[in-house]
């Protein structure tokens, strides 16, 4: 850091034109900048793209952004000084949380996103202090933190990133692995109380035509159906609907979005995506367009997508468990002697959340972008994409939750012999939340129980 910044300080000595340094901004790259104006236009550069509107990002995904930015700034790409990233880290070792509105990028740099947590740096804007919200001054005075005096080039280099997205991809990424686990256990419990045959997870079977992610996700099935009597007897029936047949394939595709994911991910998380960019080795500050995260926005969306497969096969299964006539079970998983309507009910409600899923997976990259003053023409919806994989990751817990107590009901039902290694401990962890089904009674708490122990599992993961 120290020595690309001391190549800006070169620039600046020998009036040299940067873009954002010694010259405006977009449109006004033509116009030159005193060298007495430069300070005082690196902080006009902050305060005059706070502009996002709509709630404010919840506080993990502020840190995260806030810890993403600073990693960047550490690679010197930037040109800002040491003390930029130390206090943005300074934000995060004193639990300072700028309030940071959520709507304002559209992935080519969330300018106007992270604005709102620069304000806070030099003593502006509003910050989320030990439960409290204030202004920003107050929250650092509080914390025995100075404002920053933004220096040349400090002000664009806090704010030229896609800190905001890439953050909220590394909590999808994180958080996405995890549902992939739950939906695995959701779906194994299904085939144990289907009594589904397992030869479509066969290796030989997934080796006919290996599948990107699908030998990965047949073997953790196997595992958690292991040394059970479905593993040892097979299925009651020649062949089974596609929901059980088709798990490998579909979760599959799951694990094969997220490592793309993670792919898109990395040089985002440890690159320096600036405009200008500083290259120390030869002393020049050029131009780029590596804010630009095409790739990023188009994982994000095959992450989405592939939620929404893998959330329909679980309501499908959902479905296949409450009819008697391919299950072999009582109808709607009714206890003995029931006149009423047992869990047939709770297909809604898989229904409407996949309803929710899959429309709100519709690919963020098909956006179109008009720009700004014929220099901003392109865009990616990156920050799109990857926020709304929280909230679509949300509700894939809530329907392999409700397939979870589907699921304990139909082993319940079915009487089986023995369960497998993970399906014995999947069904006992239902059971700890969730009593059988005996009579009629409401089931939505049953449902956001093993979601809450869902979310909490992934939460331990994550840490």
């Amino acid at each position: 850091m120290a020595a690309a910044r001391d190549v800006v300080e070169r620039y600046v000595a020998e009036g040299r034109p940067a873009y954002g340094l010694t010259t405006g901004l977009g449109a006004r790259v033509v116009e030159s900048l005193p060298a007495d104006a430069l300070a005082v236009f690196s902080r006009q550069t902050v305060l005059g793209r706070a502009h996002s509107v709509g709630p404010p990002l919840p506080t993990e995904l502020v840190r995260a952004a806030v810890l993403v930015r600073a990693n960047g700034l550490a690679r010197g790409g930037s040109g800002a000084r040491p003390e930029l990233a130390d206090a943005f880290l300074a934000l995060l070792e004193h639990r300072i949380h700028p309030v940071v509105p959520s709507i304002g990028s559209i992935g080519a740099g969330d300018i106007c996103v992270l604005a709102h947590i620069a304000l806070v740096l030099i003593g502006e804007g509003e910050a989320e202090l030990r439960g409290d919200t204030m202004p920003g001054a107050q929250a650092l005075a509080a914390a025995g933190l100075e404002p920053l005096t933004l220096a040349p080039k400090d002000g664009l280099a806090a704010i030229s990133s896609n800190a905001v997205s890439a953050g909220s991809a590394a909590i999808a990424l994180v958080d996405g692995r995890a549902a992939l686990e739950a939906a695995h256990a959701a779906a194994a419990l299904s085939l144990e109380g289907f009594r589904a045959s397992l030869t479509p997870l066969d290796e030989r079977v997934v080796e006919a035509r290996p599948a990107p992610g699908q030998a990965e996700c047949a073997a953790a099935l196997r595992g958690l159906l292991a040394d059970g009597s479905l593993a040892r007897s097979g299925g009651r029936r020649l062949q089974d609907p596609l929901s059980f047949r088709c798990v490998s394939q579909v979760h599959g595709s799951l694990a094969t979005a997220l490592d793309l994911l993670a792919a898109a991910l990395e040089p985002e998380l440890n690159g320096s995506g600036d405009n200008p960019l500083v290259l120390v080795d030869s002393g020049e500050i050029v131009s780029t367009g590596n804010f630009l995260v095409p790739g990023l926005a188009l994982a994000a969306d095959a992450v989405a997508l592939a939620l929404a497969q893998v959330a329909n096969l679980s309501a499908a299964r959902a479905a296949r468990l409450l009819t008697a006539k391919v299950s072999d079970l009582p109808q709607n998983l009714a206890p003995a002697g029931s006149t009423g309507a047992g869990m047939a009910p709770l297909l809604k409600v898989a229904e409407a959340l996949t309803a929710e899923i899959v429309h709100a997976a519709t690919p963020a990259t098909l956006a179109s972008f008009a720009g700004t003053d014929a220099v901003e023409d392109a865009a990616t919806g990156a920050p799109l994409a990857t926020m709304r994989l929280l909230g679509l990751l949300e509700r894939l817990r809530l329907v392999s939750a409700l397939e979870l107590v589907v699921a304990a009901q139909a082993v319940d039902l079915a009487g089986i012999e023995q369960l497998g290694r993970g399906t014995s401990a999947i069904h006992a962890a239902v059971r700890e939340l969730v009593e059988p089904m005996q009579t009629e009674r409401p089931l939505g708490g049953d449902v956001q129980r093993v979601a809450a122990a869902l979310a909490r599992v992934c939460a331990a993961g994550a840490s």
